[in-house]
């Protein structure tokens, strides 16, 4: 392995990558990349497992789209190991296809069927029960080594880095819209909402408000017997006058 030409190829790759417009341009150019510098890959490509369900993002050939499926049909394969609780591992390697694998029975022989001979996979992120892995897939048994490990690593860390990145966005926009919801609701709520003097005065009927005024204590009624002693006064000087 070259690893200065190595370094020159990931500080192209990094300069591309900044410059694509769309999660699904960085990644593919992320797998292609892998076929280009992982020594013995043929094939690449992005698991993303929430559940059961499987997604297969940026994948460089069909094979790569029909093994996810498999791992998700039979519930078996590293990307499902990868999501169990306290799993620690983060690099599954399966060196050998045409050799028995004890620890997915089901899947190694019919991945092997589909023409995988050697897979590699990188766990890119975990959050909940969804994860994300780099797949790294050859033709041939035994064709990944120390330095293809290696390499692969560094395109992982590409990997991860553009899907945090998405994964952020796509959080800010849920927050964005969350908050956006939550204003319309309480503008709605203000215009809806009416005061108890408000609503009275809309609904009463004309001329009402000299006697709301006078039962609040205007012009020094303040209590009801108020109303009744200005009359009663006129009369005692009636009677005086007398």
């Amino acid at each position: 392995m070259d690893w200065r030409y190595f370094a020159q190829q990931m500080a192209s790759l990094a300069r591309a990558l900044l410059a694509q417009e769309t999660l699904d341009a960085t990644l593919e150019r992320i797998t292609q990349a892998a076929t280009e510098l992982v020594e013995g890959c043929d094939e690449a490509g992005i698991l993303v497992l929430k559940g059961r369900k499987v997604t297969s993002l940026a994948p460089t050939d069909q094979l790569v789209i029909d093994s996810d499926r498999l791992q998700e049909r039979l519930g078996e394969g590293p990307c499902f190991d990868a999501a169990r609780p306290g799993q620690e591992e983060r690099v599954f390697r399966i060196a050998d296809f045409t050799e028995q694998t004890p620890r997915w029975p089901a899947f190694g022989p019919q991945a092997h069927e589909l023409g995988v001979g050697s897979m590699m996979g990188f766990l890119l992120y975990t959050d909940g029960e969804e994860l994300g892995a780099l797949n790294i897939y050859s033709h041939r048994p035994g064709a990944f080594g120390e330095s293809s490990e290696t390499a692969s690593w560094l395109l992982a860390s590409h990997a991860a880095v553009a899907l945090s990145g998405i994964r952020s966005h796509a959080q800010m926009e849920e927050a964005v819209a969350t908050r956006h919801l939550i204003g319309e609701a309480i503008r709605k709520r203000e215009r809806m909402a009416v005061t108890p003097r408000t609503a009275v005065g809309e609904n009463r009927p004309h001329g009402t408000d000299r006697v709301d005024a006078l039962s609040a204590g205007d012009d020094g009624a303040s209590d009801p017997g108020a109303l009744v002693r200005p009359a009663a006064a006129c009369e005692d000087r009636r009677h005086s006058a007398g």
